[in-house]
Parts: C-alpha cells; structure tokens; sequence
C-alpha cells in the first residue's frame, strides 16, 4: 500500500463528543447565570482547543481572559469527569480500525483537545489501536500548526508522503496541508462538505469504510 499510517482527529471523526463538551460547559453558565446554548451551537464551537470554545460560549460582556481563565478551569474540572458519559464512537469506526490494524497501517490520534484528556478518551474507547496519541499540550502548537502531525511522523518512521490525515474540519485539512499529508474530510462530523474542500480536503468520505479504497 502506498500509505502506510493514518492521523485521525478525535472529536468529530473518530467520536462524537458534543454532547459531553456542551453539557459541561453548559453547567458553568448555568453556575454563572449566563445564557446556555445548543448541542449545534456547540458543533461550530468546536475545533480549536477548549479554552477557545469557552471563549465563544461566553457572552460578550464577560469575555475578559480572567474570566475567559477561570471558566476553562471550571469546565475542565466538569468534563475531565463526564467525558465519556455521552461520547461515542461513530458507526463504521470500529471495523474500519479493525481493517487498518489487521493490515498493519500505523494508526496515531492528533487532537486540539487538551492532551490529558484525549488520552483519556481514547485509552476508554479505543484500547490497543494507537500508537501516538496526542493532544495540546502547548498552545502555539495547536492545529493548524504542523508540528505536532510531524513529530507523529518521525514516531511511526514514516515520511509525511505515506501518510494520511482524516478529519471533519478546516482546521485538520489546513494541519494535513501544512505537513503534505494526504487530507481527507469526513461528512460525518461538525463540519459541512464546502468547508472541508475551501481548506483542502483531496478525498471526502460519507462512511468511515469509504476509508479504504483510498488505501488500495
């Protein structure tokens, strides 16, 4: 096969997250009296790391970084506890790794979600399927930045040319450019089709299965 690993993002690909995400940020707001929002609010929140999503969650008028601070700190204290009540993996996901392991292509997880907790998530849900799983740790190498999909590389001993990089936003597309890793978008996630392809998605997927005729 000419790509030999793959770089998943986690949440809207691999896992739909939004439901965990959105109710404990919503608790803060609640907490603080401030308007709460919807699950598809949430969807277009996502993306960029949580401390950014508390700052798109928060209104207008309480959007100061102390603030921004104190309630990243409380919404992290509330979902590091409940973040897989809700979070599921997508239909389809489990057999496509199943493929890609019973083929030996090295798998590997690249989210802006803070590190401790996509570790978290994925040990729960995807035991033994990984061998790089990373999250933000510093923020300046969050995606789009392509350090982090680089350093994946090095790790599975693969050039960026044998990989592959598959997620449901412009962010993992823009990452998958910046490192001349194969993009490809799923239909599945937060994201819509346009957004996907304006950043440089090379493929589409409407099924985690459609994965493999790109493989082959």
């Amino acid at each position: 096969m000419k790509y030999k690993g793959i770089i998943f993002d986690l949440d809207g690909t691999l896992v739909n997250s939004v439901e965990d995400i959105a109710n404990a940020m919503n608790s803060v707001l609640k907490s603080l009296n401030f308007p709460t929002h919807s699950y598809d609010d949430y969807q277009y929140f996502v993306g960029s790391g949580l401390r950014n999503l508390v700052s798109k969650a928060l209104p207008s008028s309480h959007n100061d970084e102390t603030q921004i601070d104190h309630c990243f700190q409380l919404m992290i204290e509330v979902y590091r506890e409940n973040c897989t009540h809700q979070t599921k993996y997508y239909e389809g996901i489990i057999e496509l790794l199943d493929y890609l392991k019973a083929h030996n292509i090295k798998l590997s997880v690249f989210s802006n979600k803070a590190d401790e907790l996509t570790k978290k998530i994925v040990a729960i849900l995807f035991p033994n399927y990984f061998i790089e799983v990373i999250g933000l740790s510093i923020e300046s190498l969050k995606k789009p930045n392509p350090f982090e999909a680089l350093e994946i590389c090095k790790k599975l001993e693969l050039k960026p040319e044998e990989m592959i990089f598959v997620g449901d936003s412009g962010i993992d597309m823009q990452t998958a450019t910046n490192a001349t890793i194969l993009a490809v978008g799923v239909l599945w996630g937060y994201r819509p089709e346009s957004e996907l392809i304006a950043t440089g998605a090379k493929h589409i997927l409407n099924h985690p299965l459609d994965l493999i005729q790109i493989l082959e």
